[in-house]
């Protein structure tokens, strides 16, 4: 899956089914321990269920947690999928109404309900990015900075000395190669340029 929307901060939604309340919460995680962190934090101690699922790029789990099987954490990652969310998080927590709802009518609130709540939240695009160390003096760095800018790379880390400066970047993967060769010009080949991982 070659997601390119997240979340942009975490957001909830509520409905009511048949007497059954159901509250949904979703937020942008970077991997599973963070995703279960998030579904941990959440946890109502009266409800009946905790339903969930998540999506980081190819990995993926959901929970129906007692409730008839593929009934409630598989809608709640079609949800995710449906609308082409990536690293994302979605908790359904139910308090049951005592109407039993049937197979199609919890399938449909799940779901329903984790795709309203993502509708509710603010969608953004989700950007590859690695960490990269750059050395420069400090007269190529005034230098570089609008070159940095142009192409998306957010400075994180900065440190001066005499030799020059060291700059902590998180860059665009799909830029790395072309701000390397931007720097290797602008320096003449005396910067470095160094990449660290995500």
């Amino acid at each position: 899956m070659d997601g390119h929307a997240t979340l942009a901060g975490p957001c909830s939604h509520r409905e009511e089914v048949r007497k059954s309340r159901f509250l949904a919460h979703a937020a942008p995680v970077s991997d599973a321990a963070s995703a279960l962190g998030f579904i941990e934090a959440h946890h109502a101690a009266d409800a009946s269920h905790h339903c969930w699922a998540y999506r980081i790029g190819n990995e993926y789990r959901y929970s129906d947690d007692g409730e008839p099987g593929g009934t409630a954490g598989r809608p709640i990652l079609q949800a995710i999928d449906g609308q082409g969310y990536d690293r994302v998080v979605v908790l359904v927590v139910r308090w049951f109404g005592g109407i039993k709802l049937g197979t199609g009518g919890l399938i449909r609130a799940y779901g329903g309900c984790a795709a309203n709540c993502l509708r509710a939240g603010t969608r953004i695009e989700w950007v590859p990015r690695a960490r990269v160390r750059c050395r420069c003096t400090h007269a190529e760095r005034s230098r570089l900075g609008p070159r940095l800018a142009a192409h998306g790379a957010l400075v994180e880390a900065e440190r001066y000395s005499a030799e020059g400066v060291e700059v902590e970047l998180s860059v665009p993967r799909s830029v790395i190669d072309v701000l390397a060769g931007e720097v290797a010009d602008l320096t003449r080949g005396r910067g470095e340029w160094e990449v660290l991982g995500a």
